[in-house]
């Protein structure tokens, strides 16, 4: 478990309550009597005990710590579908302040796995917490969202669909009235055109009202040239450049970066070629040799991997 002290001895070992409990609970027999036993009727309805099967109870975070839940089981539901159910039947015999969230963090780990072995659609996780401790009744809640200082705040949040920014539906008119988020906005959503020619007037009335520093607006040139899709991402920038006289420099900078790697690439372009061309060269000249040794051509072809088309350049 995360935490497991409340859970075992000082060594680290199971407490017999968790033993025993374990060593009923994962026998199926004894786990179908209790979901029927202890789920609320809505719940069984929609339970095919019949495919009950017992799965692993240990999951990863990311930070790749480990981390257990007691008992897990995973059924089909009576829609005759492919839904999946689990169950996640967790013992304590002390009480956890945390426990709801625990939980919670359990059916998250067990609905992740769900969907890492292939499947579309998340399972409804069921979890159960059977609790024997000395303390009774149990004194705190198992609705995780009583867990935060607004519960009802926090459930309209949680119940209701997560905000989206959705920067492709977003007038651009309306963008530009996004202030320091404006020039970041708008590029992205501007990204992969071929030509921004039609942005450059927006992203320049942006740049002139000095809502962003200097470091930003290098970061955002540097994504315009290693993501964006422009035909020419120098003379862009260039011409932002002429245009921002209070951001030339930094923006002459990165024009002439991009002047100089493009030389370079069209050197190396040039020395490949170069090379594709004394390979050629290297081969017509084999095969020049293998015809005057009275090869037919189909066999110096096939040795070279040279066309008809090559072979007749060595005839004239």
């Amino acid at each position: 478990m995360a935490n497991r002290k409340a859970k075992s001895s000082a060594k680290g070992t199971p407490t017999p309550h968790d033993l025993v409990f374990k060593q009923f609970l994962t026998h199926s027999e004894t786990a179908r009597d209790f979901m029927q036993l202890h789920l609320p009727t809505e719940l069984q309805a929609v339970c095919d005990f019949s495919t009950l099967r017992l799965e692993s109870g240990s999951f990863v975070e990311e930070s790749l710590r480990p981390y257990f839940s007691d008992v897990l089981y995973s059924l089909r539901t009576t829609a005759g579908d492919e839904s999946y159910i689990h169950v996640l039947i967790e013992h304590q015999s002390t009480p956890d302040r945390h426990m709801a969230f625990r939980l919670l963090r359990y059916s998250i780990a067990a609905m992740q796995r769900h969907l890492d072995a292939g499947h579309k659609k998340l399972p409804l996780v069921i979890p159960v917490l059977f609790y024997t401790g000395r303390r009774s009744p149990y004194p705190y809640s198992t609705r995780w969202l009583d867990e935060f200082n607004d519960p009802e705040l926090a459930e309209k949040l949680y119940s209701t669909d997560f905000p989206l920014v959705d920067v492709t539906v977003i007038p651009d008119d309306e963008i530009m009235g996004h202030r320091s988020m404006a020039a970041l906005t708008l590029l992205q959503k501007h990204i992969h055109r071929r030509d921004l020619a039609d942005l450059m007037d927006n992203l320049v009335s942006l740049l002139l009202a000095e809502h962003l520093t200097g470091q930003q607006l290098i970061s955002l040139i540097n994504y315009l040239v290693q993501a964006g899709e422009t035909s020419d991402a120098e003379a862009f920038v260039r011409e932002l450049a002429h245009r921002v006289p209070q951001h030339e420099d930094e923006l002459m900078t990165i024009a002439q970066q991009l002047e100089q790697k493009g030389i370079e690439k069209g050197i190396e372009k040039g020395i490949q070629l170069g090379r594709q061309e004394g390979r050629n060269e290297a081969r017509l000249e084999v095969a020049r040799t293998m015809l005057q040794n009275g090869l037919d051509r189909d066999t110096v072809m096939k040795m070279t991997g040279l066309t008809a088309g090559d072979l007749a350049q060595i005839s004239h």
